[in-house]
């Protein structure tokens, strides 16, 4: 599907364990394929490292200046837990914005 068939559904990034950069790389990428928002969530402990990489990605020295934050979630899920209790989980959502042109097609300038 091009960037341009893509839905904001599709521009969800999911975080999990591995490392802040890895995250980071996926928003920007999401970005420079065309999509205008992308979205963060993480649940649980996570939600330290997803506002990690909102932060990270926003002041990359790619897209600096050019994304910012669209609005932020705050929310709880009920799930079963391992020993089979319910319990409460803690999620949170933050949407990116588009807010210029990446520039990221444009060739490296250097010396003539």
């Amino acid at each position: 599907m091009s960037a341009q068939g893509r839905t904001s559904q599709d521009a969800t990034v999911y975080i999990g364990t591995k490392p802040v950069m890895t995250y980071v790389f996926e928003v920007i990428g999401q970005f420079s394929s065309g999509l205008t928002e992308v979205r963060i969530k993480a649940r649980g402990n996570s939600i330290a490292h997803a506002v990690d990489v909102a932060e990270v990605a926003r002041r990359h020295k790619i897209v600096e200046g050019k994304i910012q934050i669209k609005n932020v979630a705050i929310g709880t899920e009920r799930l079963v837990n391992r020993a089979g209790k319910d319990t409460n989980v803690s999620t949170i959502e933050i949407t990116l914005s588009r807010i210029g042109e990446l520039g990221l097609d444009a060739a490296p300038k250097g010396p003539a």
